[in-house]
């Protein structure tokens, strides 16, 4: 296959790479790399690897089964009583979540904005509401609004591609000792470094991510016979996701600043390594990201709660259209009138922190059942690596819950 007919023929896979690339990641690479260098480059991989796995695991149970999976815990024949459970700690993590983080997602792409241009502030007694927030926020909205799957795919790709470009040519200007680089591949690991390997791991293998793609690839392929397909679509979609974010770890290894306490620091503390351009450079990368991840996180939200209610999934049917007005709206609100939704966003990590080892857990069941998948069920090898990621994600699980619950795990 060339490349141009694998251009040709790439599915949903750069918009799963655009959800988990957003400012929060952003921020939690360049702290990995500022305190501490390359050493845990390997737990990017090992993020990697995960969300591979488990990316492959929604897409395969999605063209076998020819439903996503909210549709999927919906039509399950179990209990009442679990299934409600199920559907509330669902709806919970993932529209509330992407509710909470569609603030930081707007307010993000606003900071890297502001490095090209600083628009008006706008005091309003105790209110503050920001133009650039409100643009942003607008400017998503619009483009879920107009757009059917074909014209978000093409503009995601095209964001994540100038995304992706901007991140890894700044790593190149850095130009860090790419022996040390490569070292960082060897796994090792300091009590003072668990926190932000756990963050790693938890900003990379996002669990609206699973939903989504289940969704769009049962949607871009119909059948089964396209799992190849869809294979290597994930593969190196989620392969140039982590590129990025070593990228990032990179970058934040060299950053100047005295510390990093928010995303402003990421850009201007670049300025002595090597000008305004890298400044520039990490300025449109984080835009890029915010607006990415502000269209995929209401996106996902949609598919869920029109999955599990059983509406219309076309992207310009009404519940669709209501369910991105909420989940943006509602985001763009906290944004723009400088609430600092603490307690929301607690609560969307402790429905995440919950959320992914069950899900993981389902998937792996969902993905071993023969009158569901027949032939595509997993093989043995697939279950082993599986059941290693799925210890991780509970040990992310109970850290992430631990932090919110402000007790320690490890």
């Amino acid at each position: 296959m060339n490349l141009i007919k694998l251009f040709q023929n790439i599915g949903p896979g750069p918009i799963v790479a655009a959800a988990f690339i957003g400012p929060g990641t952003v921020m939690v690479c360049t702290l990995a790399g500022f305190n501490f260098g390359f050493s845990l480059i390997w737990g990017m991989g090992l993020s990697i690897l995960a969300t591979i796995i488990l990316q492959e695991m929604s897409g395969r149970i999605g063209l076998a089964t020819g439903k996503d999976l909210s549709q999927l815990i919906r039509n399950q024949n179990t209990g009442l009583f679990f299934k409600i459970i199920q559907i509330l700690l669902v709806l919970s993590a993932i529209v509330l979540g992407n509710i909470a983080y569609e603030s930081g997602n707007i307010t993000g792409a606003n900071l890297g904005l502001g490095v090209f241009i600083e628009l008006p502030v706008f005091n309003l007694g105790p209110l503050t509401i920001d133009s650039g927030n409100l643009l942003l926020g607008s400017l998503a909205f619009l483009i879920l609004w107009i757009g059917n799957s074909k014209v978000l795919e093409k503009v995601l790709v095209g964001l994540v591609i100038f995304m992706s470009l901007a991140f890894l040519l700044t790593a190149i200007l850095v130009q860090p000792d790419w022996g040390m680089v490569f070292k960082g591949f060897i796994p090792s690991l300091s009590s003072e470094q668990i926190p932000t390997l756990v963050a790693l791991v938890g900003t990379t293998v996002v669990p609206y991510n699973l939903f989504l793609y289940a969704s769009l690839a049962k949607k871009k392929w119909k059948s089964p016979d396209s799992i190849p397909a869809m294979r290597r679509d994930i593969i190196l979609s989620v392969l140039l996701g982590g590129l990025v974010s070593m990228a990032i770890v990179i970058v934040g290894s060299v950053n100047e600043s005295l510390s990093i306490s928010s995303a402003k620091d990421v850009a201007a503390g670049l300025e002595g390594v090597f000008g305004k351009a890298g400044t520039y450079m990490m300025g449109f990368g984080l835009l890029a990201a915010g607006l990415t991840s502000s269209i995929t996180a209401p996106l996902a939200g949609a598919l869920v709660i029109c999955g599990i209610m059983n509406w219309s999934q076309d992207h310009q049917s009404k519940p669709m259209r209501l369910s991105f007005l909420v989940i943006v709206g509602s985001g763009l609100i906290f944004a723009s009138f400088g609430i600092k939704p603490v307690q929301l966003i607690s609560l969307a990590q402790l429905a995440n922190g919950t959320l992914l080892p069950l899900i993981s857990a389902w998937l792996i069941w969902v993905a071993n059942q023969k009158s569901w998948m027949g032939e595509h069920k997993n093989p043995l090898i697939i279950n082993l690596i599986s059941i290693g990621i799925w210890v991780i994600t509970l040990g992310l699980g109970l850290k992430s819950i631990g932090n919110v619950l402000d007790f320690q795990i490890f």
